[in-house]
């Protein structure tokens, strides 16, 4: 018996990780410091529109119909995604990711892109 549950804990120790990379990528994609990242670029990082609104041309003192779109990150290289994340432009939000967490997003979003194909 002490045999059989020393094996176990060992096995389970030396065992595979509980989550895979990819199934950590889709967790953190989901909701990686309070809002996801499908909230804006979409399901498969497909990209989204945010918001539709009028804006206000001060010179023509006109309204018009403006869109806040976020932008396809489905067909960025890892290179891309990371600079995209670590160096947030316009409204996307900073998130303090680690490399191996943008590198299980990273993996996350290719691999639901190639199962859509």
């Amino acid at each position: 018996m002490k045999f059989t549950v020393i094996a176990l804990l060992v096995g389970f120790c030396l065992g595979a990780d509980f989550i895979t990379d990819i199934e950590y990528g889709k967790m953190l994609y989901k909701n990686p410091r309070g809002i996801g990242c499908n909230r804006c670029h979409g399901d498969a990082g497909e990209g989204t529109t945010i918001a539709e609104y009028k804006e206000f041309d001060r010179a023509n003192k006109i309204y018009h119909d403006a869109t806040l779109k976020a932008p396809q990150i489905n067909r960025l290289s890892l290179q891309e995604f990371t600079d995209a994340i670590t160096n947030p432009k316009d409204v996307m939000p900073t998130y303090f990711l680690t490399k191996d967490e943008i590198i299980a997003i990273y993996k996350y979003i290719k691999e639901i892109n190639e199962e859509e194909k």
